[in-house]
């Protein structure tokens, strides 16, 4: 008996250890994406709920910083991913109204940020992931390939593939509304 239950008592300290560790890089990757701190907590808690309803341990991921760190980001992702699907839109806007940013800019800055979650949500999720490891995350390409096994040609590839298409639809965006 003792034989079957020390595996579960050593995934479960596993799981501890890899939340303390992990939970609020996380929790920052995925507000990032979001926009939104209860949306981040959603995520954070759908990607532990994930690792500990599969049973993965810890010492069977090859790299768990950053095993955990994409799941971060892919949740919030989908999270944008079904809130368009939905049409739902999200109340966060308070942070920009309330600062010092006058309201014209603030208005035009909070719907740049809408545009991109938007058109993130249209990229694909291997382009899309690179897309927020590089330039909101601020990964440098060796980490992005490393951490997406794959080469650094690649990344810089996508990233300029995906950011000719996100400036194209800026483009198209701000030419319709002017």
């Amino acid at each position: 008996m003792a034989a079957a239950i020390e595996p579960m008592i050593s995934a479960t300290a596993e799981l501890d250890e890899l939340f303390r560790v992990q939970h609020s890089r996380v929790l920052r990757a995925a507000y990032r994406i979001t926009g939104s701190m209860a949306d981040a907590e959603d995520v954070a808690q759908n990607v532990f709920l994930r690792i500990a309803q599969q049973g993965v341990c810890r010492s069977a991921i090859e790299n768990p910083d950053s095993y955990v760190y994409r799941a971060a980001i892919n949740g919030a992702l989908d999270l944008l991913r079904k809130r368009q699907r939905e049409g739902a839109v999200p109340i966060d806007a308070a942070e920009l109204l309330s600062s010092s940013i006058p309201v014209d800019r603030a208005t035009e800055a909070r719907e740049a940020v809408e545009l991109l979650r938007t058109s993130l949500t249209r990229l694909s999720p291997r382009a899309a992931e690179m897309f927020v490891l590089r330039y909101v995350e601020e990964r440098d390409l060796a980490e992005i390939a490393r951490m997406m096994e794959t080469s650094r040609a690649v990344v810089a590839v996508m990233l300029h593939r995906t950011r000719a298409r996100l400036r194209n639809e800026f483009r198209a965006q701000t030419r319709g509304t002017k």
